[in-house]
């Protein structure tokens, strides 16, 4: 595959013009919003009255055909109303009006042809404009005519103007870009939404004991475990160690569970009386509705729930049913404290507790104007050609937004805003791409049709300016089994407005996450478990709404799978280390041309400025905080002016294998062949064993600086001891300027008073013991 230039993946700024006015500078000159004004001409069909019969029946089954050119939109029909109600809205765009005249048309619907009721004409020319927010054009009634032009039976009740994508119509209403589009499902399935994430809380289980159960073996010892069921989930403590009918657990099982609660906590008592074989000794259920909600630390009251055992019991020709009633003794509480982590820690977008109580007042106001893209590929066949219908979700917060879906398209422009508000600088929006591949049948893929992902981007809120109008056009790349491939370009504009700069400035200091995490921390592994039940219950939410946004889509946006075992992010992870540490590296280097003396005049310098230091100590800490400011001062002239974007050269999706990639995209467990898992085992335990190397290395050093006091090595622990009884009497008697002046000179002396072999220190260090020897 050819791999586009690098400069193709790079952010490019543009110059949209925005809001009816353009960008001068960084502030705008029209006030009014973040995208380009788009000229729709609305027609809205409120109702009709007195319409005539047509069938045979003397019924009539009325709709409104709005036509404009080559574009025709149809309201939903009535059946045997002769003052039928639509209120429906039609928006056809200005830039592919091609007519001079609007027809509305009111036809019956039939089985065989549609009967003519009568129409009503506009001329485009004499249309009222109505800009936001101007007062709503009020509806007219409007008498009907026939093909004639004369007057017909039945009046039709109708608002035309001009307009905006600002109108308070234009996220409901039909559009022309839809006209290919049919059926009630497929229209609702294309119109712009928000969209809401559940209200996620943390369910902590903490079971603390049971008593009086009832094992049907009584002569042996019960190994009785709890298993604990909400919704999907399923977690189990481990067996009591008091082998009795009043077993002792003491454990935490954290849930994930949204509003509102529909499923109850399903608790059961279980023995474990042979490997693979469980004896139910009690159950219950508890709503989720009647537990505590917990805002701070302090522990919630401890509840005895009943457990019930059903046992049915033959007598005879009878059957008679006994119950036993055991106790489980717990404190359950829903977390108010906790934020529930559903994305990616490196990309939260929303990081405030679950309990409104504990919300702080927001810092200021996110806006994004979602223009265009440009230079689309096609994501699908349909009528043996190439095609996209595209569409843009954004997510912040709790708030997930939806454009329109523009119709066969590879330079699509929604010109839609949205705003958020702001609770934390120190967070990221997602937008992503996606291609509609519910319309037209769903196009030519098996196995069920999937929204196909064209790209995302994401811009971290504290890397932009407040109040300037950022205009770029940002690459949406996708890494596929053959490489990172260009999908096309998003054009965005986003301004990030403060309310209160010191309230931002007074963020820095508080803890990321609520008071709640540090406290009471959570494990890795619980983290990790948790998050996975909360973006599965925010995916299957939200796939549940009308119209859906789906599970593939949630997923993407929320980084699902991130995860997973990759070689080349962990390349990509290892080289940002050594980024990180090229900067001590490059100042060793700098350090060790000072001792060589490659630049006398430098080293001259910086023999004065550490004479200066050992002389007058109390200079040391201000010139390493003035040096500090000077650098980023000087730096100040270089800062990045536009909002970061992903990289390949960073990530390494430039530079992959191919079989890394094929690794990377493989599913889990694994579907390759076992000679391509055997060639990746191998490869994965040799990396494996260079990375177990260097952590035995690193091992190997802290353990000789253990043992120089532990007596491992006698000789070696007297030398040492001796020496520090000798440099404590020396730096006793001898002023601390004394010791630094010559230490500091010693290291910085001329190369011909050294020596190419390793110095004693070090020669003593790596002769001491490390605990190498005991290793098997």
């Amino acid at each position: 595959m050819q791999r586009p230039p690098p400069e193709d993946f790079l952010l490019k700024e543009t110059k949209p013009h925005l809001g009816g006015g353009k960008v001068s500078g960084d502030k705008l000159t029209s006030t009014y919003d973040l995208v380009e004004q788009m000229q729709y001409l609305y027609v809205r069909v409120v109702k009709a009255k007195e319409l005539p019969s047509k069938d045979v029946t003397g019924s009539c089954d009325p709709y409104v055909e709005v036509k404009l050119g080559n574009y025709k939109g149809t309201t939903r029909h009535f059946e045997k109303k002769t003052n039928p109600e639509w209120s429906q809205v039609f928006a056809f765009s200005k830039d592919r009006i091609q007519a001079s005249v609007l027809e509305v048309t009111v036809k019956d619907k039939d089985v065989v042809k549609d009967d003519f009721i009568g129409r009503v004409w506009f001329d485009l020319n004499e249309v009222p404009k109505r800009v936001p927010p101007d007062s709503p054009l009020a509806p007219q009634w409007y008498r009907l005519e026939d093909r004639k032009g004369d007057k017909a039976k039945g009046e039709l009740m109708l608002a035309v103007w001009m307009g905006t994508q600002a109108d308070e119509a234009f996220p409901e209403a039909w559009h022309s870009d839809a006209a290919t589009v049919s059926g009630t499902d497929a229209l609702a399935n294309i119109r712009s939404k928000v969209y809401l994430s559940p209200k996620l809380w943390y369910l902590r289980v903490n079971v603390i004991e049971a008593q009086d159960l009832q094992p049907s073996d009584k002569g042996r010892f019960p190994e009785v475990y709890v298993k604990a069921i909400l919704g999907n989930q399923t977690l189990r403590t481990r067996i009591s160690q008091s082998r009795s009918i009043n077993p002792m657990w003491n454990e935490d099982l954290m849930f994930v569970a949204a509003e509102p609660f529909e499923e109850p906590l399903i608790l059961s008592v279980e023995d474990r009386v042979a490997p693979n074989k469980e004896e139910l000794l009690g159950k219950c259920a508890i709503p989720l509705h009647m537990m505590d909600r917990r805002l701070d630390h302090k522990p919630v009251n401890t509840r005895w729930f009943n457990i019930e055992k059903h046992v049915v019991i033959m007598e005879g020709d009878k059957k008679k049913e006994i119950k036993f009633s055991s106790r489980i003794h717990m404190r359950v509480c829903l977390e108010g404290g906790y934020h529930v982590l559903d994305e990616s820690t490196h990309y939260s977008s929303d990081l405030r507790p679950t309990a409104k109580q504990l919300w702080k007042s927001n810092i200021g106001v996110l806006e994004v104007g979602i223009l265009n893209a440009s230079g689309l590929m096609p994501m699908k066949t349909s009528n043996g050609r190439g095609t996209t219908d595209a569409y843009c979700v954004a997510k912040y917060g709790q708030k997930w937004v939806r454009t329109r879906t523009i119709i066969d398209s590879f330079a699509p422009r929604w010109n839609e805003q949205y705003t958020w508000e702001v609770f934390d600088p120190c967070t990221v929006i997602t937008i992503g791409v996606f291609d509609n591949c519910h319309l037209h049948g769903g196009g030519d893929k098996p196995g069920g049709q999937r929204d196909s992902k064209i790209g995302k981007v994401r811009i971290r809120l504290s890397t932009l300016e407040t109040d300037r109008v950022y205009t770029h056009s940002y690459p949406l790349l996708v890494l596929h089994p053959t490489g990172v491939k260009k999908m096309g370009e998003i054009q965005l504009a986003v301004r990030f407005t403060c309310s209160s700069l010191l309230n931002m400035m007074h963020m820095y200091s508080n803890p990321l996450l609520p008071k709640m995490h540090y406290i009471h921390p959570l494990t890795v592994s619980q983290l990790d478990s948790l998050r996975h039940q909360a973006t599965q219950i925010v995916s299957m939410r939200l796939s549940r709404a009308e119209p859906p946004l789906r599970k593939e889509v949630v997923e993407y946006m929320l980084d699902v799978g991130s995860h997973m075992w990759s070689m080349r992010r962990s390349k990509a992870n290892f080289f940002r280390i050594m980024g990180v540490l090229s900067g001590l590296i490059a100042v060793g280097k700098w350090f060790d041309q000072i001792c060589n003396w490659k630049n006398p005049i430098t080293t001259v310098l910086i023999h004065i400025l550490f004479i200066i230091l050992v002389m007058y100590p109390e200079l040391i800490l201000p010139t390493i905080f003035l040096y500090l400011f000077l650098i980023g001062v000087w730096y100040y002239r270089w800062r990045p002016r536009h909002p970061p974007h992903m990289d390949t050269r960073l990530s390494h999706a430039d530079s992959a294998h191919p079989d890394e990639l094929d690794e990377e995209f493989d599913t889990f467990p694994t579907t390759r062949p076992s000679d391509i898992v055997r060639m990746r085992y191998d490869r994965l335990r040799s990396i494996a064993g260079r990375i177990q190397t260097v952590v035995g290395d690193l091992a190997t050093q802290g353990e000789r600086l253990q043992s120089l006091l532990s007596w491992r090595d006698p000789r070696a622990t007297t030398l040492f001891v001796l020496f520090c009884l000798i440099t404590a009497i020396v730096l006793y008697v001898t002023p601390f300027q004394v010791v630094a002046l010559l230490s500091g000179i010693y290291l910085l002396r001329h190369p011909r008073f050294r020596h190419k072999l390793p110095s004693v220190p070090l020669n003593f260090f790596r002769r001491l013991p490390a605990r190498t020897d005991c290793m098997l």
